[in-house]
C-alpha cells in the first residue's frame, strides 16, 4: 500500500479540479481573455498542484520513509535521500 492510499479519493478530486482549471484556461485563450487574468488563473493552477505535492511528500514521509527509518541501514539511507530529491526537485519548480 502507498503513503496515500488512504486519502486517494481527496488527491484525485483536487487533481480533478486542477483538470478543470486548466481546461478553463484553455478557454480563456481561445476567447482571447486578459492576459493578466490568464497569468492570474496559472497561478491559482500553479498553487493547487504544489498543494497537491506537499500533500504526497508528507505522507511519503510519514508511511514510506517512517517505514525504511524503523527498518534501518541501506533501505533507510535510500528512502530519505529519495525524498531529499523529490523536495529538491518542488523547490526548483
Amino acid at each position: 500500500m502507498r503513503g496515500y492510499t488512504p486519502n486517494k479519493e481527496d488527491h484525485q478530486r483536487r487533481l480533478r479540479r486542477i483538470e478543470g482549471q486548466i481546461r478553463g484556461l484553455q478557454r480563456m485563450v481561445d476567447n482571447d481573455e486578459y492576459c493578466i487574468d490568464i497569468l492570474t488563473q496559472i497561478s491559482a493552477a500553479t498553487r493547487a498542484l504544489q498543494a497537491v505535492s506537499v500533500s504526497l511528500l508528507d505522507e511519503h514521509l510519514r508511511h514510506c520513509v517512517s517505514e525504511a527509518i524503523t527498518e534501518g541501514g541501506e533501505t533507510a539511507d535510500a528512502k530519505i535521500k529519495e525524498a531529499s530529491d523529490a523536495i529538491a526537485r518542488l523547490v526548483r519548480s
